[in-house]
């Protein structure tokens, strides 16, 4: 099936050179040119990736990443004309999965949208009987396929595709140091980040996610003038598909 992309872009002629670009590619795009007619299609159909406007007639774009699409687990990219490293810093930190500043080339716009889709995957489709890996540490359950973390107390943590791209690469070589330039090439796939302080405001949303973000962090530790340790053994293990 091809992948469902929501569109919420209130300029006509914007909204036509994007949906354009990405269904040449074979993406389905519905286009949406206010925030509460994205709320009422969300209720009735979960899209892939949703590209997000900031500046809405009926409102704010930042709001409706954070409120709703964060917490539905769904992966985002804010496009706006504003293009100040304040509005990016907290278009990343409230949950967006990449930022891209109009004007913008179509090409530039279908690798963003291919790299979130890449890094996040495609859970859904998984088949029954199929083996799906865990990986296991400080009493975290991390289900990389699915996007999700259980934690030692039993609540179901929602990852973005962004972190879960993050948290692959630390649970992958735990114990060793990893620069800022490693991690953007590991986690990203791609040479598209839009700033160098990204990869920082990723590790600061993933330890929160981790409960590892007051006082001094234990499970993600900063190696000053180096990067970043993932501290914990993991270990992993195999269960099957429901």
């Amino acid at each position: 099936m091809k992948q469902l992309l929501y569109l919420l872009e209130d300029e006509a002629e914007v909204a036509q050179v994007m949906r354009r670009a990405l269904e040449t590619q074979g993406y389905t795009v519905e286009r949406f040119q206010r925030r509460a007619e994205l709320s009422r299609a969300l209720e009735k159909r979960r899209p892939d990736l949703c590209l997000v406007d900031l500046e809405l007639p009926d409102g704010d774009g930042l709001s409706l990443v954070s409120e709703l699409l964060r917490r539905q687990g769904i992966p985002a990219i804010i496009v706006t004309g504003r293009g100040d490293l304040t509005d990016r810093l907290i278009g990343l930190e409230i949950g967006a999965d990449d930022y891209i500043v109009k004007p913008f080339e179509p090409r530039e716009l279908v690798a963003r949208v291919r790299a979130v889709l890449r890094r996040g995957g495609d859970a859904r489709g998984a088949r029954p009987g199929a083996m799906r890996r865990l990986a296991l540490f400080e009493g975290w359950q991390a289900d990389l396929d699915a996007c999700t973390l259980l934690a030692p107390d039993g609540e179901r943590v929602e990852l973005s595709a962004a972190e879960t791209a993050l948290l692959r690469s630390f649970i992958e070589a735990p114990g060793r140091v990893l620069s800022r330039a490693l991690l953007l090439d590991l986690s990203s796939q791609d040479d598209l980040e839009p700033f160098d302080r990204a990869m920082d405001v990723r590790v600061s949303r993933l330890r929160k996610k981790l409960r590892d973000n007051s006082g001094t962090p234990t499970i993600i530790r900063t190696v000053y003038g180096a990067g970043y340790v993932f501290t914990p053994r993991v270990d992993w293990v195999e269960v099957e598909e429901t």
